[in-house]
């Protein structure tokens, strides 16, 4: 439990890997602030599970990714109620797939606000809690998309390159003050997310759901299978060990391989 008695924020976390990332920092010990939509017996049955897990409080705060006020007053409320901000998650995140010539602008701007701006206002708002304590973790779901391309992804591909450019930016600052900032950048994940890009590509390209998973999906990964939340979750907890103390302005992969090429 070797969270005990700290704090972790982790944005879009009522499913997906987002809800891998707060059940392993509850299973260390942590108190967890999830965030995210959801039915109201669900998230009261998902916080229940982390405070049985962690022996701590966990909580929910339904801030929206997209309005930066709302995503300051989530950090500004954690610490509220704990006294402290220790570990920051981004992981919420959105998709759209569509050719450039047809990407509706409307959704460019939902897919930076979320995938990138939260991020900022994130950062912004907890960095001070963590100079403070001496002590941080910044952690950022970005994607295989930070480093590679995929056509039909302008938004996505866009803002997770940003987030990891933010991401070293923030380290380089922080580096003296204990804090650590580094992403995560898995291939693809059998999420929601992904889910409901198998429709978009089906759409957008027409190809069945079969082919948009082997042809697709699959394809750039050499070990044909899909990458697990819980995969991710368990580098974002190592990042937070004191071994990991000097891996800082990183951009991490788990992929199955396609970025090795």
């Amino acid at each position: 439990m070797f969270l005990k008695g700290r704090t972790a924020i982790v944005t879009g976390s009522t499913s997906g890997i987002g809800l891998a990332y707060a059940r392993a920092f509850a299973g260390a010990g942590a108190t967890v602030v999830i965030n995210g939509f959801g039915e109201a017996g669900a998230i009261a049955a998902i916080r229940a599970e982390l405070a049985a897990a962690s022996g701590a409080d966990a909580y929910h705060d339904p801030a929206d990714m997209t309005r930066g006020e709302e995503v300051a007053a989530l950090v500004a409320q954690a610490a509220a109620r704990t006294g402290r901000v220790d570990i920051v998650v981004n992981n919420a995140g959105i998709q759209h797939v569509s050719p450039i010539e047809d990407f509706p602008p409307e959704k460019w701007d939902a897919v930076i606000a979320i995938n990138l701006s939260s991020a900022f206002h994130v950062m912004r708002a907890a960095v001070p809690h963590m100079k403070m304590a001496g002590w941080g973790r910044i952690i950022s779901t970005a994607s295989a998309h930070s480093l590679v391309a995929s056509p039909n992804k302008a938004a996505y591909v866009a803002a997770k390159h940003g987030l990891v450019g933010l991401s070293k930016t923030v380290a380089l600052e922080t580096a003296a003050h204990g804090v650590t900032v580094n992403c995560i950048s898995p291939g693809y994940v059998w999420t929601p997310l992904v889910e409901n890009q198998i429709l978009d590509t089906m759409r957008a390209r027409g190809l069945t759901r079969e082919q948009v998973i082997d042809d697709v999906l699959l394809a750039a990964q050499p070990t044909k299978k899909f990458v697990t939340p819980e995969q991710v979750a368990a580098l974002g907890l190592f990042l937070c060990r004191y071994e990991a103390a000097s891996i800082t302005g990183a951009n991490l992969s788990v992929d199955g391989g396609w970025t090795a090429a």
